[in-house]
C-alpha cells in the first residue's frame, strides 16, 4: 500500500494507483502504474471494480480497482520511500481493522467484497457509505 505524499489523500494508506493515459485500457493503465510505483511486473487480476460518486459540481467521478496476488517468490523491501510517498506491504486484517482511521474511507467498503470472490464489482459511494450496485 502507499501513504501518499500528496493531495489528494495525502497522509493515509491506499492502494497504488494513478491516471489512465490517452490511449490505455483501464487494465493496462493499472499495470502501468503499479509498475511505476512498485517496479512490480504484475499479470491478470483476479478480482476487479468500479468504484463511483458524485462530486459536488454534480459530475461523477471514480476509480477502477484490481486486485493482483504476488508470487509466492517475490522479494520487496519494505518500507520503501518512493517520489509518491512511503509504500509498505500490509495485511488484509491490519487494512480492514474497525477502527483503523489510516485507511482511506472507501477501502474498507468494497474490498471484503473484491475478496470473497473473483469477478468484476461495481460500487457505488454515496454519503459515506459504499453501496453494490
Amino acid at each position: 500500500m502507499l501513504n501518499r505524499e500528496k493531495a489528494p489523500i495525502m497522509g493515509v494508506w491506499n492502494g497504488v494507483g494513478g491516471k489512465i493515459e490517452k490511449g490505455e485500457t483501464p487494465d493496462e493503465g493499472a499495470m502501468r502504474e503499479v509498475f511505476e510505483e512498485t517496479g512490480i511486473r504484475v499479470g491478470h487480476y483476479y478480482s476487479s471494480g468500479t468504484v463511483t460518486w458524485q462530486t459536488a459540481g454534480a459530475d461523477r467521478d471514480g476509480i477502477y480497482v484490481y486486485l493482483y496476488e504476488a508470487d509466492d517468490d517475490l522479494t520487496y523491501e519494505s518500507p520503501q520511500k518512493t517520489r509518491e510517498g512511503i509504500l509498505d506491504w500490509k495485511t488484509i486484517e491490519w487494512i480492514l481493522a474497525p477502527h483503523n482511521l489510516g485507511i482511506a474511507e472507501m477501502v474498507g467498503e468494497y474490498l471484503p467484497v473484491l475478496l470473497k470472490e473473483e469477478g468484476t464489482y461495481s460500487f457505488i459511494y454515496k454519503n459515506g457509505q459504499t453501496y453494490l450496485s
